[in-house]
């Protein structure tokens, strides 16, 4: 069954019972509005035109497939609708927020969003796709334009992740992490398999990179858009190997770092994770008072080696061994 297809099934049901909350019904001009999307394309680079121009051809057969399934669009408050419980996007670029947030602002909510009553709070809803949309008008406070539908967990998944898909909207590291949410749930690979629209194979390979790479690094990253599975595998192949996630923490207090897109993250983050840390030159010798070189030391980022001259101080290092134990509570009561 196409995307389109099984969009469509979903929203052919009659059960028309709502919550409480609502606000009244609007006219069903979605194929006008479907036909105004395309107000909204703006210009920029060639990869920007090409993924906005897939979502507008994605946003016309939206409108007509729920102009199809003969729903009616209500609008609803805001405030009322509740997020999916999967995540399905890391927290998007602020640039592009204000840029939706603007142009709903000028032209309205092109295209409705799609929402269940919500199981378990009486009076709410749940949304399956549009959260980025719901988001724009809760900050703007304006009503949303939505389709209620009485959708089962398995259909809300689906749904949530075909749309997201056919928008061409999630990057490779958010549908893996997204297949992960997903599968920690309890739902079988074939329910994955039709939300992203992926074989068994691509699945594999989501899932797989998805568990490999720390979520604190995929936190550090961001959705990097532009950064697909191959250096995704390579990431989560130099992770399997023994690297220092603490490199990575000055990371996080760096305000340059910060700043940089999502994608230039992920190339310092690979880069400093793949070189090999610089070697230190620290050298010294340990000098007793009457003269005597007891000891040399050399330090680099891990370790700190401590060479003894038996032929100077015979029998020091077997001694200092004896007493390490002593040394060492000494050490931790001083430091504490």
């Amino acid at each position: 069954m196409s995307r389109k297809d099984t969009l469509r099934a979903l929203l052919t049901a009659r059960d028309r019972k709502l919550p409480d909350g609502n606000l009244p019904a609007v006219s069903n001009g979605v194929d006008q509005h479907a036909v105004d999307v395309g107000k909204h394309v703006k210009s920029g680079a060639v990869g920007a035109m090409g993924r906005s121009l897939g979502k507008i051809t994605h946003a016309v057969e939206e409108a007509r497939a729920l102009i199809a399934s003969g729903d009616a669009v209500i609008e609803l408050d805001p405030g009322l609708v509740e997020a999916s419980f999967v995540a399905d996007r890391f927290e998007g670029d602020a640039t592009e927020h204000q840029s939706l947030v603007e142009s709903i602002r000028e032209h309205g909510q092109q295209v409705p969003i799609l929402v269940r009553p919500h199981p378990l709070k009486p009076g709410r809803y749940q949304a399956a796709y549009g959260h980025r949309r719901l988001r724009a008008l809760k900050e703007i406070g304006r009503p949303v334009r939505a389709v209620v539908r009485a959708l089962a967990d398995i259909d809300l998944i689906v749904a949530q992740g075909q749309e997201n898909s056919a928008r061409l909207d999630l990057s490779y590291i958010e549908r893996a992490v997204f297949a992960v949410s997903i599968e920690d749930r309890g739902f079988e690979r074939s329910v994955i398999m039709a939300a992203l629209n992926v074989e068994k194979t691509q699945l594999s390979r989501l899932l797989s990179i998805g568990r490999a790479i720390p979520s604190d690094v995929v936190a550090l990253i961001g959705s990097a858009p532009k950064t697909g599975r191959p250096r995704w595998q390579a990431l989560a192949d130099l992770l399997t190997s023994d690297v220092d996630l603490g490199r990575l923490a000055p990371l996080l207090t760096d305000k340059t770092f910060r700043s940089l897109e999502s994608d230039l993250r992920f190339v310092q983050v690979f880069d400093l994770l793949s070189s090999r840390p610089a070697q230190r030159k620290d050298r010294a010798v340990w000098t007793a008072d009457d003269g005597t070189k007891v000891f040399k030391i050399a330090r680099d980022p891990i370790h700190t080696t401590f060479v003894f001259d038996e032929r100077k101080a015979p029998e020091f290092s077997s001694y200092l061994i004896d007493q390490m134990a002593a040394l060492y509570q000494e050490f931790v009561r001083r430091k504490s």
